[in-house]
């Protein structure tokens, strides 16, 4: 009869011990995790209501943001109907970064921001033609259609000051630290990291948000 207990007591608990993993690996369905791919913002302002947003905090003086370009824009012209896409252009305390990022800001307002961007990057980084005033820069955005006098006035703007304000919150509130990062609905935070080894990564995680239905 001991014996018996004995045993039976041996097979029960080695059950629970074969079980454990096999309940561990079909509790981790989800290929990514909160706190590990992706983090949450604390502070963060909810989204409105529509598509969700995504938004690339870059600088045109990163090398990293010109690699990750036709990573992002391929993959924004597949998914144009499910996201609402933009771009902040962050400053992070640097004289070089900031005029870029104001002269990003006054093309948005402008409205030649996107259609100029990924010439902007390759007049950067595969021409090497480094423009270091506001002058030289709205000859660039002349290229687009618009009046280098009018763009060098609307980059002293308030609107395009008040924009750079807004924008550079924005940035100190989302935890950003590096670039590129990724900001999906507001409200989580997508960077590279040891477990978002690659650009593909950090979008795929983008896509399991939006597939997971993340608010």
């Amino acid at each position: 009869m001991k014996k018996s207990f004995c045993r039976l007591v041996f097979m029960l608990v080695a059950a629970l011990l074969l079980g454990a993993p096999l309940q561990a690996q079909s509790g981790s369905s989800a290929p990514y995790q909160e706190g590990l791919h992706y983090f949450l913002i604390d502070g963060a302002t909810p989204a409105p209501e529509g598509l969700p947003e995504l938004v690339e905090v870059f600088s045109y003086m990163c090398s990293h943001c010109n690699t990750f370009e036709p990573y992002i824009e391929d993959w924004v012209k597949r998914n144009a109907e499910k996201v609402r896409f933009s771009r902040i252009p962050v400053v992070f305390g640097r004289k070089a970064w900031e005029i870029y990022a104001r002269a990003y800001v006054t093309a948005e307002v402008m409205g030649v921001g996107d259609e100029a961007h990924s010439a902007m990057m390759d007049k950067l980084w595969k021409e090497k033609a480094v423009m270091r005033s506001m002058e030289d820069l709205a000859g660039f955005y002349a290229g687009f259609g618009v009046d280098p006098k009018a763009f060098i006035a609307t980059s002293k703007s308030f609107a395009v000051d008040a924009r750079m304000r807004k924008e550079q919150r924005l940035v100190q509130t989302y935890g950003v630290r590096g670039t590129p990062t990724l900001i999906y609905n507001r409200k989580y935070r997508i960077a590279g990291n040891a477990a978002v080894p690659s650009f593909d990564v950090m979008l795929d995680v983008v896509d399991y948000l939006i597939a997971s239905g993340a608010k």
